[in-house]
């Protein structure tokens, strides 16, 4: 287990009223999986990202991170563990800097290998991900947008991560460049014992990449369950009307729609 989530709960004040983000979510992630965080806008699931990144601190409840609880004001230490893969990779990077210059901040920051060899680790990281090293004297603006999501991978990467949350981090992208990086994403996972928290809406994108889901509604957490077994027989009515909303791709999956019924 490296993240256990314990009755967290989150409120913020919107103009002298309480609005109620997260009511005593409990969930646990374990060590080298994909886990998705789905739901509709508003239903918690990035408030519960940034809890874990530790942008917002909880209301109520507590985060244990590989055994020990995780503090309000985190440490160096634990923001180099836990690092974020944005929706959009352009606004993450420096415009000002090149490719290889944000990825050895990264380095430089969290002081990893020596100084001499890391300009060299940044072109083994560009290499990891797919994109040739000469990218490093590129700036982000003359790169496509999978090519900056690449880049902002290579960045969690770099500072040897342990938990990576993904934030939507396809949906900016084309269908074809989407596959892609799942594929990355999934092979860097298997290969280096990755663990993923994966925030999204799109159930099409859970399907071809998490282990194991966890439905959010209005801020509770409603079904969690293997990713195949949940496809297979949502219990709870909401995650059959996001599964109902998936596109209907081979026959058995339209005979599995008619038979849980119209979602409406």
């Amino acid at each position: 287990m490296i993240l256990e989530i314990q009755n967290v709960s989150k409120q913020f004040d919107a103009g002298g009223h309480k609005v109620q983000a997260l009511s005593e979510v409990t969930l646990q992630v374990e060590q080298g999986e994909c886990l998705a965080i789905v739901g509709e806008s508003g239903s918690g699931k990035s408030t519960l990202a940034n809890i874990v990144l530790g942008l917002y601190p909880p209301s109520h409840g507590r985060l244990i991170f590989d055994g020990k609880e995780l503090p309000a004001q985190r440490s160096l230490s634990h923001r180099r563990a836990i690092q974020l893969v944005q929706q959009n990779p352009l606004s993450a990077l420096n415009p000002r800097r090149s490719i290889g210059a944000s990825l050895r901040l990264a380095l430089d920051v969290h002081g990893i290998g020596p100084k001499a060899g890391r300009m060299a680790r940044v072109q083994e990281l560009l290499a990891d991900v797919g994109l040739d090293p000469a990218f490093a004297n590129r700036p982000p603006a003359a790169l496509s947008g999978g090519q900056r999501q690449r880049v902002a991978i290579a960045r969690a990467l770099a500072c040897e991560s342990r938990l990576i949350v993904l934030d939507e981090p396809t949906s900016a992208l084309d269908v074809l460049v989407q596959a892609q990086v799942l594929r990355l994403l999934d092979r860097l996972r298997r290969a280096r014992g990755l663990t993923y928290l994966f925030i999204t809406h799109d159930l099409g994108v859970v399907r071809n990449i998490a282990n194991r889901v966890a439905v959010f509604q209005r801020g509770q957490l409603v079904e969690t369950g293997m990713s195949e077994a949940l496809f297979a027989a949502p219990s709870h009515p909401y995650t059959r009307s996001l599964i109902g909303a998936v596109p209907v791709i081979t026959q058995d999956e339209k005979a599995f729609r008619d038979r849980i019924g119209d979602p409406q």
